[in-house]
């Protein structure tokens, strides 16, 4: 299988077969394998800042996920505005690290700054190989069981990390 580089995407730049794509997928893993019945599909999809970033192969996405920005830090995510979601991979793709590989592109663009995501446990150790730290107590999101995740901003001038006060 060959993989395409990581692409990033913004709602007005994607074509209509990369949404359909992506919905597609996000619907086969969230809804159908997950059983989640709240809304997935919303509309920060669609804000200007919104990132949509994926690894497609000839099948299609492969790995997805998606990058929001609020103006303010929302009260659970620490002091990080910009926070990562809907991680995604494809049930025949698991386990090659697609994700991971996503996310450290991810990481690579928006590391300057604070990152937060919502884990559902089972994945933390997938977000902990790529700078994030669990925080705060478990809690259900979607009748999934959630923790948050934080990922300091790397010190530019020298690229290493804060030290990480708890």
């Amino acid at each position: 299988m060959v993989d395409s580089s990581p692409v990033r995407r913004t709602w007005s730049d994607l074509t209509l077969d990369e949404f359909f794509d992506i919905a597609a997928l996000r619907t086969e893993i969230f809804f159908l394998e997950q059983r989640i019945d709240e809304p997935e599909l919303d509309a920060r999809d669609r804000e200007a800042t919104t990132e949509h970033w994926w690894i497609a192969d000839e099948h299609g996405p492969a790995t997805y996920l998606r990058v929001v920005v609020d103006d303010t830090p929302q009260p659970g995510n620490r002091d990080a505005r910009t926070l990562i979601g809907r991680v995604v991979t494809r049930a025949d793709r698991r386990g090659e690290g697609l994700a991971r590989r996503l996310l450290a592109h991810v990481v690579e663009q928006h590391g300057h700054e604070p990152l937060a995501l919502h884990a559902q446990v089972y994945a933390q150790p997938l977000y902990a190989g790529v700078g994030f730290e669990a925080y705060g107590d478990e809690y259900l999101e979607a009748g999934i069981p959630h923790i948050g995740m934080y990922r300091a901003a790397a010190t530019p001038s020298i690229g290493i990390q804060p030290r990480r006060v708890r």
